[in-house]
């Protein structure tokens, strides 16, 4: 090489050594200060911020509002990028950061108007609350002013982070409502194109109330209708065919699991509370461990998981009450058929004609030109322009649109100090509605629904509906009328998104979307299993991956291969095998587990397909019919009877479509997959996917940013609720008063800085069902707080 070269090359490296040593020391500038002393202006007294070696921190304050200053400060330095993310979704502000990529995802939060609700709510909100906003907001501002730079994901994406405001903590609430709930009714709208076409006979059969699966805590399970007779329905008309299913099933629901024991169960007195809440999973973890104790005239000492953007705990225990969520999964949005005034751009009521309210939303992007949305509102609610249904307009009435959606009576949870004084706060809370279970240090256990519940009247919320003629929605659910239960003789609560309650109860609550009741019932079956528990059993249950609801399948997978049937096939031979030698439990080395539990997507697949052929002869094929999630309720009747009239056409027998799904199956996992049949087990699919929102849009930093993509334990159906990017955002057990025994687990880490310790830390804890210990541990790190001046 000549020296020239040499020389020029080993320059070019000494530059690129300089600006990697750059960005690496600008990156590193972003760590948050974890020790010493820092004045920040908006405290009145000082505050402390003590971290374990996990990074999860106690912090300590004089009052309540100092609390929520230093709160938002740790909050600022660990999870501002998070919480911008957050914010930024709720508003349909994304893509002023992201570009065009965005813009969609801005569309769909417009529609809602997120923004203008959360300073509609705040105007209106008490002077306390607003004071408790103002700190956490000028906390969060101090806690990111406090960085030696701006937060690497914002340097990198060419951003300046913005302050943060009172209104971004109602936004972030919002962002909850709409992972949550049904945002656009669009269960009803689906359910209605079935209604359209369908016997009501045939209607009601295919979107029961429920099955013999339900496990709820108010009222029994439910029996399996007959099916509809030939002369009422049938489908050996309809001849084509769904695409290969390919392994997938329901979405996963955005729910959770929680259970509570009396003290009569406790070695203790006191009643023991566990709670898991399944959300999708991201880097960092959507939750923040904490413990905030503050002093002055209203004092607490509360430990739980926050949510980085607001300044509460939001589950956790308080010393006297513990408490926790599961989605309630009832009705809290309508879609309201509308019907075409006497002029043009106008809509019928009850009060007369009305013309829409039209906002003009401007959607700023980042390096592009602002994009113009259009939203039209009615009394009731926005209209949903995106669908074009057969009967007229539809526009949603949703919960979330009504200013008593949003408020910050959750703080009054960390000084309750009964399970009664806790369910009467829970009915008032301002949240997505969820099924509230609690139980405190005299063991005494409860449940409720906490969040606004709305009273409807004169029209079947299952389905689309002209409110200019029916009554609606007229008002909200006084408290006193929650349904609730105290101490049930059995001493035992739990709900995991399944219908919960049975009559009238139900009947407030409503259908937003149930989960079958196969997890709920297991759950259910474990405590009842045992009469003495600890936290560490609770555990066991949390982390139960035993395929309950799959055995009979398997065992009708063996009933239909039989030896004749098989005889002179290898691939149906070895696929027999490694059913019948299954390992029953969802873990990662299970073959059979997976060719089960894909054999069965694919016959609903395919049953449902033909259930739905008259459906789409009348509406047209451009529409998503409804599976309902008690659909097993229809399949497996009809799989045991066999009936003729509901076999799909093309096939003559029950037993040819079970075999025909099974040879698809294996062709699925052929053209997919490399290697043999035996080597497809669950592990394969079921591997964790827990990114950082940079490491989708630059994958070269993926090693970097996200989580190890190790194979998991767990499905749907099943306690051990697990997909590759969804599952447990948290898991904790605890006795209220006795939180030093208590356990917690959170995927990920405290720190959302990759250049953190804390990055990670209990994240493997959570992967193998590792206890780890409920209240941060001992003092690592010590930052005190001073007020400016």
């Amino acid at each position: 090489m000549r020296p020239w070269l040499k020389r020029l090359l080993i320059g070019a490296l000494v530059v690129l050594a300089v600006i990697a040593a750059a960005i690496w020391l600008t990156i590193r500038a972003s760590l948050p200060q974890l020790d010493g002393e820092i004045s920040v202006a908006g405290l009145q007294q000082p505050a402390t911020i003590i971290r374990d070696a996990a990074g999860i921190p106690t912090i300590l304050a004089g009052d309540r509002r100092d609390l929520a200053f230093a709160t938002g400060f740790a909050h600022g330095q660990d999870r501002f990028f998070q919480m911008d993310m957050i914010r930024r979704t709720a508003a349909g502000e994304s893509a002023c950061s992201w570009f065009e990529l965005a813009v969609e995802t801005d569309k769909r939060y417009r529609f809602h108007r997120f923004r203008d609700r959360a300073q509609a709510v705040l105007e209106q909100s008490p002077a306390a609350d607003k004071a408790i906003l103002d700190s956490y907001a000028a906390g969060v501002n101090a806690g990111l002013a406090s960085l030696g730079a701006r937060p690497f994901e914002h340097l990198l994406l060419g951003v300046e982070p913005q302050p943060w405001s009172a209104e971004d903590s109602l936004l972030v609430v919002y962002t909850m409502y709409t992972q949550l709930n049904d945002e656009r009714a669009s269960h009803d709208v689906r359910r209605g194109y079935a209604h359209r076409a369908l016997p009501a006979e045939v209607f009601a059969w295919l979107y029961p109330e429920g099955t013999s699966w339900d496990a709820p805590i108010m009222g029994d399970s439910r029996l399996e209708a007959r099916p509809p007779s030939a002369l009422v329905f049938s489908i050996r008309e309809v001849t084509d065919r769904p695409p290969p299913a390919g392994e997938v099933g329901k979405p996963y629901l955005n729910g959770s699991n929680n259970w509570v024991v009396s003290g009569v169960l406790t070695g203790s007195g006191r009643a023991l509370m566990s709670n898991d809440m399944h959300l999708g999973h991201g880097v960092p973890n959507i939750w923040y461990q904490a413990r905030l104790i503050a002093g002055g005239d209203e004092p607490r000492n509360v430990t739980g998981v926050s949510l980085p953007g607001t300044p509460f705990i939001i589950a956790g225990s308080n010393g006297s009450v513990a408490w926790g969520y599961t989605n309630s999964y009832g009705d809290w949005s309508d879609a309201v058929l509308l019907r075409p005034g006497a002029t043009p751009g106008t809509y019928r009521t009850p009060q007369g004609d009305r013309a829409f309210e039209i906002h003009r939303e401007t959607i700023n992007v980042k390096d592009g030109e602002p994009v113009i949305y259009e939203v039209r509102e009615t009394i009731w609610g926005p209209v949903d322009d995106r669908i074009d249904y057969p009967d007229g307009d539809i526009a949603v009435s949703w919960i979330a649109h009504s200013p008593e959606a949003v408020n910050l009576r959750l703080i009054a949870l960390e000084s309750a100090l009964t399970v009664e004084q806790a369910l009467d706060i829970a009915v008032t809370l301002g949240i997505p509605p969820q099924n509230f279970v609690s139980g405190d240090a005299g063991g005494n256990i409860g449940w409720t629904i906490a969040g606004q519940i709305p009273v409807k009247s004169g029209f079947d919320p299952r389905l689309p509906a002209d409110w200019s003629t029916e009554e609606g929605w007229l008002g909200w659910l006084h408290p006193a009328d929650y349904p609730r239960v105290i101490n049930p003789p059995g001493n035992r609560i739990w709900t995991a998104n399944a219908r919960v309650a049975d009559g009238e109860a139900l009947e407030v609550i409503g259908d937003g979307g149930y989960d079958l009741g196969a997890r709920a019932s297991q759950i259910r079956d474990g405590l009842l299993a045992a009469s003495n528990f600890e936290p560490a059993d609770m555990l066991a249950i949390q982390y139960d991956d035993r395929a309950l609801f799959l055995t009979r399948w398997r065992n009708l997978i063996l009933e239909v291969l039989t030896d004749e049937r098989v005889a002179g096939d290898a691939e149906l031979t070895e696929y027999r095998d490694l059913v019948r030698h299954w390992i029953a439990r969802a873990v990662p080395e299970s073959v059979g587990y997976r060719l089960v539990r894909a054999f069965r997507l694919e016959v609903q697949a395919r049953v449902f397909y033909g259930l739905m052929g008259p459906v789409r002869k009348v509406n047209g094929g451009e529409f998503e019919p409804l599976l309902s999630n008690q659909f097993e309720g229809v399949l497996w009747p009809l799989l045991t009877e066999q009936p003729g009239h509901l076999l799909p056409g093309g096939y003559d027998t029950w037993d040819q479509l079970m075999i025909d799904a099974i040879r698809s199956n294996i062709r699925w996992f052929d053209q997919e997959f490399e290697g043999g049949l035996a080597d497809r087990n669950w592990g394969e699919v079921n591997k964790a996917s827990i990114r950082h929102p940079l490491s989708r849009a630059m994958p070269v930093l993926s090693a970097w940013l996200d989580m190890p993509a190790e194979a998991l334990n767990g499905d749907v159906d099943l306690p051990k609720a697990q997909g590759p990017a969804f599952g447990a955002s948290q898991r904790f057990s605890v006795s209220p008063g006795d939180e030093e025994n208590g356990l917690m687990q959170m995927p990920t880490g405290q720190s959302g800085h990759p250049l953190s310790d804390f990055y990670r830390k209990g994240h493997d804890d959570w992967v193998h069902g590792r206890p780890s210990a409920f209240l941060p541990g001992d003092a690592q790190h010590e930052l005190t707080l001073l007020p400016a001046g």
